[in-house]
């Protein structure tokens, strides 16, 4: 029980903290998403160079890059992490955060159909009505933002796609960050150097603090997945799964209360529909699951 506890606490905590990530963001402008998006990585891939060495970490990543399997699938979640990271920072910094949440609000049911479409997984019937309504949702969306809401599409499509290469690769949380970083570090580096030598860098030309900021990037990617990591291996999958609606009802209501973003009565409709298919998704999970531990406990009496 205290180590369930211990797990609550660190998975609470990291989407927490990916919640409040809005408020993080704007600091770095007038830098734009790109710029910030290859800073996040370079900090990143120094901050788990030195978490890999600081844990002994370092035969378990020489293993995963020698897997050429696991090393193709990370590249894979490498590219698609990018896109995700840079469409999230020009969504908070363009005052688009509901939208942003949005992404995450969907990401599970996203995952769910792409288990269907790629892994050929089985839906029940709950699932596919749960999938329908927000269908339904995202029609309504489109109708009142005047266009299908791209960042929330991009960002739930993407992370979707990070999670399943991710799964496939079986490589643990840390080795596999510090891969993918890795694997985009040289790009970053150029971009950031190219910045620099045409004079359009940001790092530096808006003083200490502001130079500061972007060199947090990497400590501020690395801390959430450290403390979801200590959650994963603590808690039950179907809490982490509840939890994870944290980050995205953090973001809206910093949306909604601190931004003041609009949000007329079709994006409420929208946003309603989204909410009630997420509702029926998590409750038949969680029915399904406890009926599963049923099965097994009576088989194993027998």
């Amino acid at each position: 029980m205290p180590e369930t506890r211990k797990g609550l606490m660190y998975g609470t905590a990291a989407y927490a903290l990916w919640g409040l990530f809005p408020l993080y963001w704007p600091h770095l402008e007038p830098a734009g998403a790109v710029e910030i998006l290859a800073h996040r990585i370079v900090w990143s891939a120094l901050t788990m160079g030195v978490l890999v060495l600081a844990l002994r970490r370092t035969p378990a990543v020489l293993a995963a890059l020698r897997d050429r399997r696991s090393l193709v699938l990370l590249t894979v979640a490498a590219v698609v992490i990018s896109v995700n990271w840079a469409t999230y920072i020009y969504g908070v910094n363009n005052e688009r955060v509901v939208e942003a949440s949005l992404g995450y609000f969907i990401n599970p049911l996203v995952t769910v159909m792409m288990g269907v479409f790629v892994l050929g997984e089985q839906l029940r019937r709950l699932q596919w009505i749960a999938l329908g309504i927000a269908f339904v949702a995202v029609l309504v969306l489109t109708i009142d933002y005047g266009q299908p809401p791209w960042v929330a599409i991009v960002l739930a499509f993407s992370f979707g796609t990070y999670g399943l290469a991710k799964k496939q690769a079986g490589v643990g949380p840390v080795e596999s960050l510090t891969i993918e970083t890795l694997v985009l570090a040289p790009i970053a580096v150029s971009y950031v150097a190219w910045l620099v030598a045409t004079g359009t860098s940001n790092f530096g030309s808006h003083g200490v603090g502001h130079a500061w900021l972007f060199t947090t990037t990497g400590i501020v990617t690395a801390i959430p997945l450290m403390l979801f990591g200590a959650a994963a291996i603590r808690v039950p999958l179907v809490a982490l799964g509840l939890l994870q609606y944290l980050a995205p009802i953090i973001q809206f209501a910093l949306g909604v209360l601190l931004f003041h973003e609009d949000m007329p009565v079709g994006r409420w409709f929208g946003f309603g529909l989204v909410w009630v298919a997420l509702v029926i998704f998590t409750v038949e999970t969680i029915n399904h699951r406890r009926r599963q531990l049923r099965l097994v406990t009576v088989a194993s009496a027998c």
